[in-house]
């Protein structure tokens, strides 16, 4: 089964309930902290904007000074629990660094999970070694990296894709990401081979962008991952990976933008059973070169070549 939506996710949600309360109100974050007797509005405005744990008994405070009615209460004091949930939530996902554990909150509660990465494997698809050489590499950056730790932290975020009711997951490859880029021919044959078994999982959808394809002008710059949950009403969340940080999208507007690149990519893509074909074929053959064809099959057949801005290779430490 899956676990709950995240906390993370609860306080954002709780978050703007709450401030959608006080506006039809027609308070000020002032206002609300007078009558409360707060000292400050930095308070409130942390509730409102998701970034601290709500203690339960402000959450009623609020309530009461918004005049909710008692059904309208009852489903609000429902998500101010989950969204003051602790330790013991995050038990469920085993240790890990702050960076992952931030991905596993969303992973572990989502419905759906679409992921684009322009030159790596995304770490859910990883293997352990090919996680390791990942891990490698970024500890070359920060001495502080416990490689083991974060490989094994990588394989519990894994095990979302092999419950009993997983979310519905969607990795959009660029080509260069199915280069070996210098990774060991062994270990790159068991990756993609890996690849090969999680994309004949039902639930488990692959595609690769054939290079040149036109996304009729919105190709995004950097790895994302966008996540939706089994409660329409929680916030659909963007995380946007950068190489020492990450940055959370939840706004209408931002969420629309990423869902028609998404769109674009999807159309632009290999069909998930040509992208298998592809990874078995290259599984076999590392060396197979990729930017003309494979033994005939065009890669263009979707889009038009175009010329498209160069991405450089990141190095994310969450991936």
């Amino acid at each position: 089964m899956p676990l709950p939506t995240s906390p993370v996710i609860r306080r954002a949600r709780l978050g703007a309930e709450l401030r959608q309360l006080r506006r039809r109100e027609e308070l000020t974050l002032e206002q609300v902290c007078e009558r409360l007797g707060w000292a400050s509005t930095s308070k409130l405005s942390r509730i409102e904007l998701g970034q601290s744990r709500p203690d339960l008994a402000d959450v009623l405070d609020l309530l009461d000074v918004y005049r909710v009615a008692a059904e309208d209460r009852d489903a609000l004091i429902v998500i101010a629990r989950d969204a003051a949930t602790g330790r013991g939530w995050w038990k469920t996902l085993g240790g890990m660094g702050e960076r992952q554990r931030a991905y596993a909150e969303l992973e572990a509660g989502a419905a759906t999970v679409v992921e684009y990465q322009p030159a790596v494997v995304p770490g859910l698809l990883q293997t352990a070694a090919y996680a390791r050489l990942r891990l490698g590499v970024a500890r070359l950056l920060d001495p502080e990296v416990d490689v083991e730790a974060d490989v094994r932290a990588r394989l519990v975020r894994q095990e979302v894709l092999h419950r009993a009711e997983p979310p519905h997951y969607t990795a959009l490859l660029e080509f260069t990401a199915c280069d070996p880029g210098g990774v060991p021919e062994g270990v790159w044959r068991e990756q993609l081979r890996h690849l090969v078994t999680l994309a004949r999982k039902p639930d488990v959808t692959i595609r690769v962008l054939p290079p040149g394809v036109t996304t009729a002008g919105a190709h995004p710059l950097t790895p994302f991952s966008r996540y939706s949950f089994p409660d329409p009403a929680d916030p659909r969340t963007v995380m946007l990976e950068a190489l020492t940080a990450d940055v959370r999208l939840v706004s209408a507007a931002d969420l629309a933008w990423y869902d028609a690149v998404v769109d674009r990519m999807l159309d632009a893509a290999l069909p998930a059973a040509e992208t298998t074909t592809l990874l078995a074929r290259l599984a076999e053959d590392p060396a197979l070169p990729g930017p003309a064809s494979l033994g005939g099959h065009p890669l263009t057949v979707r889009g038009r070549p175009e010329e498209t801005a160069v991405v450089p290779r990141p190095r994310q430490p969450r991936d």
